[in-house]
Order: C-alpha cells, then sequence, then structure tokens
C-alpha cells in the first residue's frame, strides 16, 4: 500500500504556485485597467479639491484689499496663511498616514477642508477669515501629503509618471476652476456666496473620491514613535538628490503662486483696466497645465526626469520675460507657457521623489510637499514687497531670480548618478 505524503512546509504545489505569480504581477496597478481609471479618476478628485480650496481667493484678493482696507501683502495672507498651514501640517499627517493608512487620512481631509470652507463664508471678520483659511490648508494637508505617496505604491513603476501628472492635471484644473468660479461670480454675487459655492463643489468632489478609489495594497504600517520619524527624516537628507528636490519644490512653487498673486493687481490697473470678470477668466490658461503635467510626466518616463525638467523650468523663463511686455496678449501668451512648464515641473520633481525614497516615502513626500508650499507661502508674501517697490518690474526681478536658483539645482540633479542603477 502506498501511504500518502504531505508536502513540505516549503513545497508550494504547482497550482498554488501559478496563484502566487498571479499575486505578485496584481501587487502594482497597471496602465490601461478598470483599477488604474479608478485610482487615476479619484485623486484627479482630489487634486481638483485641493487646489480649488487653495486657489479660490486668489481673484478676491483686489476685492478683500478694498474691502478690508489693507494692502496686496495683507490680502495674500488669505492665501499664504492657509498655505504655511497645509507645509505645517505636511510633517504631521505624512507620518499618520505611515501608521494609520493613505485612504482614512486623504478622505478625513478633504470633508474636513470643505466644510471648513464653508464656515470661512460665515466669518464676520478678517481675522476670522485668516483662522478658517488656516484649519483649511491644515486639513488639506492630509490629501496633499499622501497622495504622492498612494501612488508610488501602488501604481506600476514604469506609469507613476503618467499616473503623478494626471493627479497634477487635477491640480491644475481645480487651480483653474477655483480661480474661474470666484472670479466670475465675485462681479455679480459677495465673495461669501463664492466661498460657499467652492465649498459644496469641494464635498462632492470628497464623496466621489471616498467612493472610488481603490483600498491600499502595499502599505505597510511604521512606527510614529520619534526615533522612527528621526531615523527617516536623517535618511532623507542624507541623499544627494532628495535635499535638492525639496529646494526645487520651494523655488517652484514660490515663483508660480508669485505671479498669480500679483497679475491681477497689474490687469485691473492702467493701462489695461480690465474688469474683474475677465481677469477671473484668464484662469483657464491652467488648461495648458493640465495637459503638460501629463505628457511631460509620460516624457520623463521614457527619457529620464534628468533630461526633462530643466527643459520645463526654461519653459517658465520664457513665459516670464514675456509677461514683462505691456501688449495684453503677450502677457496673457506668457502666462500659458509658463503655467504650462511650472505643471510639468512639478509632475517631473514629485514623481522623483518616488523614485529616490527607499524608505518612508510618506516621510518624503511629506518633506517635498512641505517645502512646496513653504515656497507658496513665503515667496507669495514676499512677492507684495517687491510689486509696491517696483510693480511688474519688481515681482518680475523677484520670480526670475527664483527660476535661476530652480534652474541650477535641475542642472546638479541632472549631474547625480542613477540610484541603484535605475534610470531617474
Amino acid at each position: 500500500m502506498k501511504t500518502a505524503v504531505a508536502p513540505l512546509a516549503h513545497e508550494v504545489p504547482p497550482a498554488a504556485a501559478d496563484d502566487v505569480v498571479a499575486e505578485l504581477q496584481e501587487i502594482y496597478i497597471e496602465k490601461g485597467t478598470p483599477m488604474f481609471m479608478r485610482t487615476v479618476l479619484a485623486l484627479f478628485s482630489g487634486g481638483f479639491a485641493t487646489f480649488a480650496l487653495l486657489y479660490c481667493v486668489q481673484p478676491m484678493m483686489p476685492l478683500l484689499s478694498h474691502e478690508y482696507g489693507i494692502n496686496a501683502a495683507q490680502s495674500s495672507l488669505i492665501l499664504s496663511v492657509a498655505t504655511g498651514m497645509l507645509a505645517i501640517g505636511l510633517l504631521i499627517t505624512g507620518p499618520i498616514s505611515d501608521r494609520v493608512g493613505r485612504k482614512p487620512v486623504m478622505v478625513t481631509a478633504l470633508f474636513a477642508a470643505a466644510l471648513c470652507t464653508m464656515a470661512s463664508a460665515m466669518m464676520p471678520s478678517w481675522e476670522g477669515v485668516l483662522i478658517m483659511r488656516a484649519l483649511i490648508g491644515l486639513s488639506l494637508s492630509g490629501l496633499a501629503a499622501v497622495a504622492m505617496t498612494y501612488l508610488s505604491e501602488e501604481i506600476h513603476p514604469q506609469h507613476i509618471g503618467l499616473a503623478m501628472g494626471l493627479y497634477i492635471g487635477g491640480n491644475a484644473i481645480g487651480g483653474m476652476s477655483g480661480r474661474l468660479i470666484t472670479g466670475v461670480l465675485i462681479d455679480f454675487v459677495s465673495w461669501h456666496t463664492a466661498m460657499l459655492v467652492i465649498g459644496g463643489l469641494a464635498m462632492i468632489a470628497a464623496a466621489v473620491f471616498w467612493k472610488i478609489l481603490p483600498e491600499s495594497r502595499n502599505f505597510r504600517s511604521r512606527s510614529l514613535h520619534p526615533r522612527s520619524l528621526l531615523d527617516g527624516f536623517t535618511m532623507h537628507f542624507r541623499d544627494a538628490g532628495l535635499p535638492l528636490l525639496f529646494l526645487e519644490a520651494f523655488v517652484l512653487m514660490g515663483a508660480f503662486v508669485t505671479l498669480f498673486n500679483y497679475i491681477g493687481y497689474r490687469l485691473l490697473a492702467a493701462p489695461y483696466n480690465l474688469d474683474q470678470v475677465f481677469v477671473g477668466l484668464l484662469s483657464v490658461v491652467y488648461l495648458s497645465g493640465i495637459y503638460s503635467s501629463a505628457k511631460i510626466g509620460s516624457l520623463a518616463d521614457k527619457l529620464g526626469r534628468r533630461k526633462v525638467l530643466w527643459a520645463t523650468i526654461a519653459l517658465m523663463f520664457a513665459g516670464l520675460a514675456l509677461t514683462m511686455f505691456t501688449p495684453l496678449l503677450l502677457v496673457i501668451v506668457g502666462m500659458l507657457i509658463f503655467t504650462f512648464g511650472f505643471f510639468g515641473a512639478h509632475s517631473v520633481a514629485s514623481s522623483w521623489i518616488g523614485r529616490r525614497a527607499t524608505k518612508a516615502k510618506g516621510q518624503a513626500s511629506s518633506l517635498y510637499l512641505f517645502s512646496y508650499y513653504a515656497g507658496s507661502s513665503i515667496a507669495g508674501t514676499a512677492g507684495g514687497v517687491f510689486w509696491h517697490l517696483g510693480g511688474w518690474s519688481g515681482v518680475g526681478l523677484f520670480i526670475g531670480a527664483l527660476l535661476l536658483v530652480a534652474l541650477l539645482v535641475a542642472l546638479k540633479l541632472a549631474k547625480l548618478p542613477p540610484l541603484g542603477g535605475v534610470k531617474a
């Protein structure tokens, strides 16, 4: 009689082995699958809500200067306070997501920010508005810190540039829609009503995000112990490329926000004397960023980030130069090119973070975005000083200096050897 022999513990039956191979192949979300579409649509919605809530206030700044009797630099605080608190929150929410998971943190963040936006419309004083804007920024840090990490963990590495570009495309549409809706509405209704509309749209986007975003499959919980956080921080700053990418984020975002913070003041004054509706409609230049973020992100996957980043910054320089001329058409074309270059550069730099950070990716993304929004807050307000000192020429000089730093950093990054033999 033959005795049945059970497989040894380390042996895997052929059928089971096939299942293991299939499971390993399904760890990453592949381009062209329904799950890829759900993921990019959800993150697109999240990016839309984040930028709409942050930047819907930009067209209001001249109106707020008049209503509250404050200057341009003071008015810019309605944006700078939000981005500043967002930057601080990133240092908290990123590590929290490393512990409790990606999706719960992002969903909570979106709903809280939408509610705070509605509450900001009901504040009776300028100080109250600023407090609510600070809470909005703090809330949004939960999505901003985690979205990049979620994509780098869940999307196949070959398609991460495209996925990141589509997410940033959502940012661009959100920034455009927020500025466009409020820029047009405040010519017909109060800015309070405009904020309620934006808050309602963000609530819808949050619900879509919650319903369709797939649960994390590659997330591994990390300790929140201070020693663990310090080790991750030290590791990232010892890397040859990550600190340069953090600096790149600061200067690129600082340049972008400064241009859009003060271009409205220029176009509302002589010799243009445009009305608020037209200035608001100029937000359609964000459409170029929607295209460039996905296109350039995909191009960087093929050619390498080191070959693409510096070229996008050169485009920003060209766009800035055109805005320095007087003809309105040249100014608009310059804004278009500048926006195209910025969103392309951000797409390349942000996807580079996930490639260089081998551990504590959430913390690495948080540090990148901390720098990104710190640039928005600090440079965005500092630009007001240059506006008062030298008008648009002063602002242009300031933005040009930031872009020069960005270009030098990009050229430095291009000279770094590939990490682990992987094409950057």
